[in-house]
């Protein structure tokens, strides 16, 4: 790699550090990785994607299909850890530490279009595109790729600077950047997530069965009612899952409080009644999630997941009632 990369690679870093990501890696875009292309379709035959057909986009694959001119990636990543903690309290709803504060794609999309625009403007010829969970591409690969961390036995990327509490986004770009050494793994022996998993959704190492996953369902599951297995171990959770990042050594030693002001949780997202929300109206949900990530769960999905937390804690203290 010439000396004018290795610059401009540097310069690249500067500018996304300036603009808040606190960390940022890049690497080379050299075709299709046919082992991740693989192992991304031998997950899907497994029907391990539940009905997230949007997995099985071509372009996941191929990431010159998004952009056939790329020729670098820039992986960016955003802490978005807060030391607030959950009362304790089967009366409480639990929710995802992702969606306690402002819409991350929000926060995420206003920094990486400022690098976006920033890297077209330094020439005419450039060419970029980003991206932050919003499009066919495979963040955590790219992410481990680029330097940024490993994806762990949960299926998470973990940062030895702030665990797995990060997002996660990208540029791509025709300009030929100096690329950073992929990031090497770190799990060791532990497999405190898989043994925490109270529906056993992690069901090998680096392998997540989202049929069985708490996070799916509460988030993605748009059936009028959960299946029994995930209804009956929800523990609370009504927006997402955090069990297995929470039991995670990397986490419990290394999260640090993020200085961005809009990962400040909303007070109620952290202790939200269940009661409450099992009887959520579309009204009371326009005015609770606001320019939140959480507007994805649709006010009767937050009914559904809140009864069957309601359901499943009546019948542990009474066996032999119907709480609805």
């Amino acid at each position: 790699m010439d000396q004018d990369s290795a610059t401009n690679s540097s310069v690249v870093k500067e500018k996304a550090r300036e603009l808040g990501f606190h960390k940022v890696g890049i690497t080379a875009v050299e075709g299709v990785d046919d082992t991740e292309a693989q192992r991304l379709q031998a997950w899907i035959a497994l029907g391990y994607h539940a009905d997230m057909e949007w997995m099985n986009h071509p372009k996941r694959q191929d990431v010159s299909l998004v952009m056939p001119e790329v020729r670098s990636l820039i992986s960016v990543a955003l802490n978005y850890y807060t030391p607030d903690q959950r009362p304790e309290g089967e009366e409480y709803g639990k929710i995802s530490r992702y969606g306690w504060g402002r819409d991350y794609h929000k926060v995420m999309h206003k920094k990486l279009k400022a690098l976006n625009t920033w890297l077209e403007s330094l020439n005419a010829g450039i060419k970029a595109r980003y991206y932050a969970d919003t499009g066919p591409v495979q963040d955590k690969v790219w992410a481990q790729r680029a330097g940024i961390g490993w994806i762990a036995k949960n299926g998470n990327v973990i940062t030895r600077e702030y665990g797995s509490w990060v997002f996660l986004g990208e540029v791509f770009t025709n300009l030929e950047l100096e690329s950073d050494r992929p990031h090497t793994e770190h799990c060791g022996s532990c497999t405190r997530c898989l043994e925490a998993c109270p529906t056993g959704a992690i069901t090998e190492p680096y392998v997540v069965d989202a049929n069985r996953c708490i996070a799916y369902h509460t988030i993605e599951n748009r059936a009028e009612t959960l299946p029994e297995t995930i209804s009956s171990n929800l523990q609370g959770w009504v927006a997402g899952c955090d069990i297995c990042q929470d039991v995670c050594p990397w986490n419990q030693r290394f999260a640090q409080p993020t200085d961005v002001p809009d990962f400040k949780p909303y007070p109620a997202n952290i202790a939200p009644h269940l009661i409450e929300l099992s009887n959520i109206s579309k009204e009371e949900w326009d005015q609770r999630f606001p320019a939140s990530a959480l507007r994805r769960i649709k006010p009767e999905m937050f009914r559904r997941n809140a009864r069957a937390n309601l359901d499943a804690s009546q019948l542990k203290n009474d066996p032999e009632s119907n709480y609805f």
